[in-house]
């Protein structure tokens, strides 16, 4: 049967046939990447979000946003493949900030299957456009040129004159209406492996059925997701530094300029145990924050905007501290949101190596952790020098730990004898109208993180000082340090009232 090459395309916002399979089999990376390059300003980070079907790296205006290059899983009709982001190309000296930005692109273009070489239509082809199509026309990775912005009148002339590049005809597009997307895919299939070819169905036939279960027998386990670890801070604290380190390569990029990451960069990462097992990780590297106040540049709040929400979808979160001036107000600030966000907390005290008094600033980093995040007793506190690689591997032991302890459930027979005990020795106070207040029975309702419900009469009128004599008990008999507990009341249905 002739496979159809004609399809609709929406850039990554069906989920097809082959992603399921890959998926189902646990093999969440696709086969063949692509990388979108070109000058500053003609829409890669556009393009890119509408390859992946979500609003992930930053667009804006003003060129030379993107710094870092980004992966993401993309999707085009059928096909499925690592999409990355990049910086702008620019003519530039190759110690500076733009030429190690350039750099990073030159290294995703050597990594990739194939390379976009993305041209603004309504700009038409500039001298720069020029000199990187001959750099690119000696590079060993295939380059498709690709024309955005044609949505508007007058691209035409910018097509034609695509030809005098060298680089073969360019594919007319509209990232931001979705426009071309058509002749992309076409431009794309060539690139894809057979098997991934195969697998791509028909969108009008159905997904097979899995056979049933029989009796007593239990389902196959499913893939384990990645482990969400974010990288937080104040701007120059070594977020970067400390993320190379852990991937052994220059993966992100670093400097001694304040405010260099801009997107939150995901990093998908295997960690390797002493013991030769894996565990996989997606890193994210954020932006810098610093105090609300000193925010006024568009871009770095929409940076800021990406640092919390990787704070919001992380599991377990490394808030780096420089060792000269530990745990600010911004940085408790932070630690705060962490905590009320229900995610888990390392707190890494970087550049360790050059720090003399040592016993000092430990404790002040641990004072300061107890008076301002008292509900969130025992965060672990790791010292290291992401430069050197001092102690990096006992972060990761520290997360790991934490994030146990954030999954853990315990049985509900134990916590009501200990709830039993609690109440004996500590009963709680009279309600506001002078009756006993019962705490009668309790139970654990989720983790990530643990999460409590304790039946209550009077529920409302309990104090909060005796709300944290609970909590404090909790965390010390079932060492549950260094994560946030929730405990909620709830008042026992009446079987006698109506529904």
């Amino acid at each position: 049967m002739a496979r159809k090459t004609h399809r609709k395309h929406s850039g990554g916002t069906a989920r097809t046939q082959l992603a399921r399979t890959r998926e189902k089999r646990g093999d969440a990376r696709p086969s063949f990447t692509v990388a979108i390059v070109g000058r500053p300003n003609v829409g890669k980070s556009t393009l890119f979000n509408r390859l992946i079907g979500r609003r992930e790296a930053i667009v804006h205006d003003r060129p030379g946003v993107t710094r870092d290059r980004r992966e993401a899983i993309g999707s085009l009709g059928g096909l499925t493949f690592t999409v990355i982001d990049t910086a702008g190309l620019e003519d530039v000296d190759v110690e500076t900030l733009e030429g190690r930005m350039r750099r990073q692109t030159e290294k995703a273009i050597a990594d990739a299957d194939v390379a976009l070489f993305l041209l603004d239509a309504r700009a038409g082809i500039t001298p720069l456009d020029e000199h990187f199509a001959d750099l690119l026309r000696r590079s060993r990775t295939p380059i498709l040129l690709v024309a955005n912005k044609t949505e508007g009148k007058g691209s035409e002339s910018a097509l034609y004159d695509a030809f005098r590049l060298g680089l073969g005809e360019a594919l007319p597009i509209s990232a931001e209406h979705g426009q071309g997307l058509d002749g992309l895919y076409v431009a794309l299939v060539p690139f894809a492996p057979p098997e991934d070819l195969e697998a791509i169905e028909d969108d009008e036939e159905e997904e097979a059925e899995p056979a049933p279960l029989a009796e007593g027998e239990e389902p196959p386990p499913g893939p384990v997701r990645p482990l969400q670890l974010a990288i937080i801070g104040r701007p120059n604290t070594g977020k970067s530094t400390l993320i190379n380190r852990l991937v052994g390569e220059d993966r992100v990029l670093t400097g001694p300029e304040a405010g260099i990451t801009r997107d939150a960069i995901h990093i998908d990462w295997t960690y390797k145990f002493p013991d030769g097992s894996t565990r996989e990780i997606r890193l994210v590297d954020t932006a810098g924050v610093r105090r609300r106040v000193k925010i006024t540049d568009a871009v770095e709040k929409l940076s800021v905007g990406d640092t919390f929400e990787a704070i919001r979808l992380a599991e377990v979160v490394v808030l780096v501290v420089d060792s000269e001036a530990p745990l600010d107000n911004q940085e408790l600030t932070l630690a705060r949101f962490v905590a009320e966000e229900g995610r888990a907390l390392v707190i890494a005290v970087n550049k360790w190596d050059a720090v003399k008094e040592k016993r000092s600033i430990l404790q002040m980093v641990e004072d300061r952790l107890a008076t301002s995040l008292a509900q969130v007793r025992g965060i672990p506190i790791v010292t290291l020098s992401a430069k050197t690689g001092q102690r990096v591997d006992s972060l990761m032991d520290a997360v790991f730990a934490v994030h146990a302890t954030w999954n853990k459930h315990i049985s509900t027979n134990p916590l009501n004898r200990w709830l039993a005990a609690a109440t004996r020795a500590h009963p709680p106070p009279l309600s506001i109208h002078k009756q006993r207040i019962k705490l009668r029975y309790m139970t654990q309702a989720k983790t990530r993180p643990p999460t409590f419900v304790i039946f209550s009469t009077r529920a409302a009128d309990l104090p909060d000082a005796y709300m944290r004599y609970l909590t404090n008990g909790i965390r010390d008999t079932f060492d549950l340090d260094g994560v946030p507990i929730r405990i909620h009341l709830r008042k026992p249905k009446n079987p006698f009232e109506d529904d």
